[in-house]
């Protein structure tokens, strides 16, 4: 199994061009089930898990080619993804394939809308919270979906005609619940209503290439989503928004690390509360014509308090980042988690660097210490790896990471992209 080394202690300098963002190519992928004509996305990442889901999707018929080819090539630029899903020949997602992945529960509502009907398995996905799919289900049944769960199974059926449209109401925001819902209103009778609906700006990525396709939808990127069904999407093209997480996340390593790096092709708009963060701790960041340009050069971190909350609060998705990096403060910081109930699992991990964190509850206790130590650790999911790799940079010493592959589902050449830095970091063959 491979592994990642680093040897910390070096600043970084450059720059770093950010990708694609995962959480809106995978359910644009998604939304390729809703028309027979082919949907072209640019900028999407070469990741783990949009390989996966695109044989997922070449399951129930979706023809994916990647740059005109059919295997994914590596190289330093995202790709450009054609798919083309002209006949659907299974409405089946199966354990086996959606155990690996839980965004491809989100085909659910994508198959409704089109053939009528789905047997879709429960998910499976990181180890953080249960994130039960009973918002999903509670959408589409108010879009008039008959739906049943036998043997681990949801088996939906979509009234005679098809899905209408409806008013959905969710109880608390659900970023999956809402692409679920929004895609499958694409295409019911009538007009529907997102109540509570998430703003992730990946929600308002994915409702720009439903338009592109013929979808009649307003209000994604706030609270209340309002669409009138069409009978039938057309092919479309559309770029995919650059990924905010990485953008946090290659920020937070120059922040830990000290230096200055242009993050090339983000966008501060997609970030206003990690970038007041990072400005707290005493990080400069601006706004030029490349990107964002983020410098730490010599004054100490300081203590900050932040509390997760969803889109436009400061991400889940930067929890276990802003952690690590916080493990250097010149002071006590405190980080309150309240969208999973499981996710401070990366804790004893960075303890084995030295960290001081201490727990109780939703609440992380971080006090600040003057030197991190290398040491080897394991990744348990994606953002916890690249925490991990964040506390690596900075420590003292060797550090090797096991289970990457949780890092190569969320990162296109982490190990590319900080070393072109100065970063000292490899991979390591298992």
């Amino acid at each position: 199994m491979e592994k990642i080394r680093i040897r910390g202690g070096r600043k970084l300098e450059g720059t770093i061009p950010i990708s694609g963002a995962k959480n809106a190519a995978l359910p644009l992928m998604i939304a390729s089930i809703l028309t027979p004509e082919r949907l072209t996305l640019e900028n999407v990442p070469r990741l783990r898990d949009v390989s996966l889901l695109g044989r997922i999707l070449n399951n129930h018929g979706v023809d994916m080619t990647i740059a005109g080819k059919r295997q994914q090539t590596a190289g330093e630029a995202s790709q450009t993804l054609h798919l083309e899903a002209a006949d659907i020949c299974d409405t089946e997602a199966p354990y086996e394939l959606v155990s690996q992945m839980r965004a491809s529960f989100w085909v659910l509502g994508p198959l409704l809308a089109r053939c009528g009907e789905a047997r879709v398995s429960l998910p499976g996905g990181c180890a953080i919270g249960t994130r039960p799919v009973d918002f999903h289900l509670q959408g589409l049944k108010a879009l008039g979906a008959q739906i049943d769960v036998e043997g681990g199974y949801v088996v939906a059926k979509a009234p005679k005609g098809g899905l209408v449209g409806g008013r959905v109401t969710f109880p608390k925001v659900s970023v999956g619940a809402t692409h679920n819902v929004l895609m499958a209103a694409a295409m019911a009778r009538g007009q529907t209503v997102i109540e509570n609906a998430a703003r992730e700006p990946e929600i308002a990525d994915v409702a720009e290439c439903l338009r592109k396709m013929g979808a009649r939808i307003s209000g994604a990127g706030t609270s209340t989503i309002e669409i009138e069904g069409v009978s039938d999407l057309h092919g479309a093209t559309h770029e995919v928004l650059p990924d905010r997480i990485e953008t946090g996340t290659y920020a937070m390593c120059v922040a830990m690390t000290g230096g200055d790096v242009v993050l090339e092709n983000a966008r501060a708009d997609l970030l206003d509360e990690p970038i007041a963060v990072l400005r707290e701790a005493g990080v400069d960041v601006s706004e030029t014509n490349r990107g964002l340009r983020i410098q730490r050069n010599g004054q100490a971190l300081q203590p900050i308090s932040v509390e997760t909350a969803p889109f436009p609060g400061f991400p889940t998705d930067l929890q276990a980042q802003l952690m690590a990096m916080m493990t250097r403060a010149d002071g006590t910081s405190t980080i309150r988690e309240t969208i999973f109930e499981n996710r401070f699992m990366h804790v004893q991990e960075l303890a084995r660097f030295g960290a001081d964190i201490s727990l109780d509850g939703e609440l992380a206790t971080v006090k600040g210490v003057k030197r991190l130590t290398g040491a080897p650790v394991m990744a348990t999911d994606l953002r916890a790896s690249v925490s991990l790799v964040i506390a690596g940079l900075a420590a003292e010493g060797e550090t090797t990471i096991s289970r990457i592959y949780h890092l190569d589902r969320g990162f296109e050449r982490l190990e590319e992209k900080l070393g072109a830095c100065g970063a000292e970091v490899e991979r390591l063959a298992g």
